[in-house]
């Protein structure tokens, strides 16, 4: 599982999600990518299924990138605890995700190789996603600066 080696505190208040992702919103190494379309937590076991289900369709031919990282903590309590006596133990890491952001990029494989590989992967994600290519941002992008 991917997890922070160290960091500055253990535990970390929950956040806000609110907005859309300002950076990491285009495709740099890869040629397709997953866009996320909603904002998400997600945990480390769901990036790693996600990356075992698209290297096991590519065959391990092509390149994949992994373009989140979980370096949030999350902490539960004990099932029938009481209220109060502090915050809970470190259960999970997580990546926050908010809308726009590219989450995965591969290359090297042909076209429906790859979406199909992004699909397998999507289904591993707890959030709604799309499949974009590097020109269907580029586009976008051009298109509003005009």
């Amino acid at each position: 599982m991917l997890m922070p080696k160290r960091v500055k505190r253990r535990k970390q208040f929950r956040g806000s999600m609110a907005g859309k992702a300002l950076r990491g919103n285009v495709i740099t190494n890869g040629e397709y990518g997953i866009v996320a379309a909603e904002p998400c937590w997600i945990k480390s076991n769901q990036i790693e299924a996600a990356r075992i289900a698209m290297t096991r369709y590519i065959k391990r031919g092509g390149q994949v990138w992994i373009k989140i990282f979980p370096d949030k903590p999350v902490t539960t309590k004990p099932a029938e605890t009481r209220m109060g006596s502090g915050k809970g133990s470190l259960e999970y890491w997580v990546a926050v995700v908010k809308p726009g952001r590219v989450m995965f990029e591969i290359s090297g494989v042909p076209e429906e190789t790859a979406r199909e590989a992004l699909r397998l992967a999507m289904h591993k994600l707890p959030l709604k996603c799309k499949i974009v290519s590097r020109a269907d941002l580029e586009g976008g992008d051009n298109s509003e600066k005009n």
